[in-house]
C-alpha cells in the first residue's frame, strides 16, 4: 500500500466527520482517541499554538481502516494497524519531516510502528511501558472493605488534587506540568474525581473518570500516596467511580493498568475487570 493512502489534517471537525463512525464502532479499543478528541472538541486546539495537534485517517475503497492523532509534545497514538499499514504511516510521517517522541498503540501495532520508524528514520525505539486494557464485568467490591466513604472532590480540594496529580504523573514516569491547575479545575467542574476518605474525613486515595463517549467511561487516574498503600483505599475509590459510571448509563467501564505492577492488575481483576487487549508505549 502507498503512504499516500494516509490523509492528514489539523482540523478536528474534519477529522471527526471522516473518522467518527469508525472510532465509535469499537469504543473500547478506541477509548483513548475517543476521549482525547472529545476533550479537544470541548476546549478547542488553540492552546497548542504553532505546534497544533495533527490527525490522520487511513482510507481505502471509501472505508476508514485506521486513524492516528498527536497532541504535541506527546507521543503518536494509533488505532490497530497491520505491519504493512504501520510501515506506510511511518514512511508518510518521516517523508513529511514530522518528528515523533514515541508511539502508543496496541502491542502489535506499537511494535510494528516502532520497527518501521527506525527503518525510515534511524531513530532507535525503547520500550517505555506495557499496559493492559480492562473492561468491567460484574463489579465485585473487595472484602473486607476499608472503613470510610467516597466523596466527589470539590473546589475546596483543588490544592490536594493538584498535589496528587503531580505525584501520580511522577510515579508513572511522566514529567509534571509546571501548572496543572487546569487539570484540577476541569475535573472539579465536571465532578470527575472521587476521593476515598477515612471516617475522620481525611482523603487517602483518589480515582478519576473520563467523560462518557460512545457509551464508555474510562477510570483514570487511580492514585494512593505511597505511605497509604496496602490498605484497600485504591480499590475502594475504584469501586466508587465504577458504580457511579454504571449508574450514569455507561455501557462499558474501562481502565488501563501497568503490566509492570502485578498488585494493581490483581486488584482490578478481583474487582471484576476483565482483560481486553495489551498496549505498548515506545520512546524514540
Amino acid at each position: 500500500m502507498s503512504p499516500d493512502d494516509w490523509h492528514l489534517t489539523e482540523d478536528l471537525d474534519d477529522f471527526l466527520a471522516q473518522a467518527g463512525d469508525f472510532l465509535h464502532s469499537r469504543p473500547a479499543l478506541h477509548t483513548v482517541p475517543l476521549t482525547v478528541t472529545e476533550a479537544l472538541r470541548k476546549r478547542g486546539t488553540d492552546a497548542y499554538g504553532s505546534e497544533a495537534p495533527i490527525f490522520g485517517v487511513l482510507e481505502r475503497a471509501g472505508e476508514v481502516r485506521a486513524t492516528f492523532f498527536r497532541t504535541p509534545p506527546r507521543r503518536l497514538t494509533v488505532t490497530p494497524l497491520t505491519p504493512e499499514e504501520a510501515d506506510s504511516l511511518a514512511a508518510h510521517l518521516a517523508g513529511l519531516g514530522h518528528p515523533l517522541p514515541g508511539v502508543n498503540a496496541d502491542h502489535d501495532t506499537a511494535a510494528s510502528f516502532a520497527e518501521a520508524w527506525q527503518r525510515h528514520t534511524g531513530a532507535r525505539p525503547t520500550l517505555h511501558e506495557q499496559e493492559r486494557l480492562y473492561r468491567l464485568g460484574t463489579l465485585t467490591p473487595p472484602e473486607p472493605f476499608p472503613e470510610g466513604r467516597g466523596r466527589v472532590a470539590g473546589e475546596e480540594d483543588r490544592e490536594q488534587l493538584m498535589l496528587w496529580h503531580r505525584e501520580f504523573v511522577t510515579a508513572i514516569g511522566g514529567t509534571p506540568s509546571a501548572d496543572n491547575s487546569s487539570w484540577a479545575d476541569t475535573r472539579i467542574a465536571d465532578g470527575r474525581v472521587t476521593f476515598w476518605e477515612t471516617p475522620d474525613g481525611t482523603p487517602v486515595s483518589m480515582a478519576g473518570v473520563t467523560p462518557m463517549v460512545a457509551g464508555q467511561i474510562r477510570v483514570a487516574p487511580v492514585y494512593t500516596p505511597a505511605h497509604l498503600r496496602g490498605r484497600g483505599y485504591g480499590g475502594a475509590a475504584t469501586v466508587e467511580v465504577s458504580r457511579a459510571a454504571l449508574a450514569s448509563g455507561a455501557e462499558e467501564v474501562l481502565l488501563f493498568a501497568d503490566l509492570a505492577n502485578p498488585t494493581s492488575n490483581g486488584l482490578y481483576q478481583r474487582l471484576g475487570y476483565r482483560s481486553i487487549a495489551d498496549f505498548a508505549v515506545y520512546d524514540f
